[in-house]
């Protein structure tokens, strides 16, 4: 069960692994949140509106991709963006820092502060990006958004419009990769959870079911699940019926299909047994 579809789980239900119950309903007291692209010009644009929310007594995340600076990564911190945003743009207003590196005890110190209020902004990383439900908080600040998969960002999203005020997600973008525009473009036009698992899938390919792979060109040698969807279902079907009849192809009718079985999964049938 999962409520952000996620492209593992698109692909193994075409797989016959799991079944789907829809909720394509925003829970009740929830409200839409607009999702906006921001651009280095356009950073001072986007303090001004956070400091305005501050103002009228909302909160703000800020989540960031990193703990700590990295040589080998050029991406925000959330260290630096806290010691960044309590020293300039955030001065004045209450500011904690959240990560999975602080002991617990300052965790449950943080988010009980940003919760009960105390605190007005929360630097983090995706630490809260399940689990953390403060109706008052109506922007989100994504720093180095590129870094994210649209699966994370659209769970990182829910985590505002929980209340009745207008909230919104702001995605700080680098860079002009097309790619990576065109991907975060798709996210800021849809809150729709499927299409954004599906375009992950399209992206990062299902990995395999008989393996240890999660991303990448999966199991089947032919089909592709995203194109072959129709075709695939009508499959899973089918086999599910033969396999009422026949569970273990011994009809002189499914011999021939039950050696082909053999010899295509044989070898690798022992992954079932880790489900």
């Amino acid at each position: 069960m999962t409520a952000t579809p996620i492209p593992r789980t698109l692909s193994l239900t075409l797989y016959g692994d799991l079944d789907v119950s829809v909720i394509d309903e925003l829970p009740p007291g929830r409200t839409p949140v607009r999702t906006q692209l921001v651009f280095p010009d356009q950073r001072e644009a986007l303090w001004t509106l956070v400091r305005r929310e501050l103002d009228s007594g909302r909160q703000v995340y800020v989540v960031c991709p990193l703990v700590e600076e990295s040589e080998a990564l050029q991406a925000a911190s959330a260290t630096a963006v806290f010691e960044k945003l309590k020293a300039g743009e955030l001065a004045g207003y209450h500011l904690a820092l959240l990560h999975g590196q602080l002991p617990s005890s300052d965790k449950r110190a943080a988010m009980q502060a940003f919760h009960s209020g105390t605190v007005a902004v929360l630097v983090c990383t995706t630490v809260i990006e399940v689990g953390i439900d403060v109706p008052n908080a109506s922007v989100m600040v994504i720093e180095g958004a590129r870094r994210f998969g649209l699966s994370q960002l659209h769970q990182l999203r829910g985590r505002v419009g929980r209340g009745a005020a207008a909230s919104r997600c702001l995605l700080l973008v680098e860079g002009d990769d097309p790619d990576t525009l065109a991907r975060l473009a798709l996210f800021a036009r849809t809150t729709d959870g499927f299409r954004l698992a599906e375009a992950d899938l399209r992206a990062r390919g299902e990995g395999q079911l008989f393996g240890v792979r999660q991303s990448g060109l999966g199991d089947l040698r032919v089909a592709r699940l995203l194109q072959d969807k129709r075709l695939l279902l009508a499959a899973r079907s089918a086999a599910s019926h033969l396999l009422q009849l026949d569970p273990e192809l011994r009809e002189p009718l499914h011999n021939l299909l039950g050696q082909a079985v053999e010899e295509r999964f044989g070898e690798v049938v022992h992954w079932l047994d880790k489900a």
